[in-house]
């Protein structure tokens, strides 16, 4: 069974949750808000993508941080650190299935590997 990571509120995590379900794949999800992310879970999907790729500098919480915060960042150590701090900067939705994980929503993508 699949694995979705993320926060429920997010347009991006609504769009690929209603993806899985008009495609009738059986998913579980995990609230970064109610549930966190612990290292370990951060540490194996960095054995699948670089640390930089699940840090959201996209978004508005790092756009918030201080600059002098935003230079600290600067292996997976320190970003791990900052997204167990800090969940909405983990770039989502990150679903896990048999090959390994996607992040964010790419229906081209969810057709080749999760159909």
């Amino acid at each position: 069974m699949l694995h979705v990571y993320g926060i429920k509120n997010c347009n991006t995590v609504k769009k690929a949750l209603t993806w899985l379900k008009d495609n009738n794949v059986p998913f579980e999800f995990h609230d970064f808000k109610k549930e966190g992310v612990s290292e370990n879970k951060l540490k194996e999907w960095e054995t699948h993508v670089d640390w930089e790729a699940l840090v959201n500098k996209k978004g508005t919480t790092w756009k918030k941080l201080s600059q002098e915060t935003q230079n600290q960042v600067v292996d997976s150590v320190s970003a791990n650190k900052l997204l167990q701090e800090n969940t909405s900067m983990i770039k989502r939705p990150i679903v896990e299935y048999n090959k390994g994980i996607i992040l964010g929503f790419n229906e081209a993508e969810y057709v080749t590997n999760l159909k």
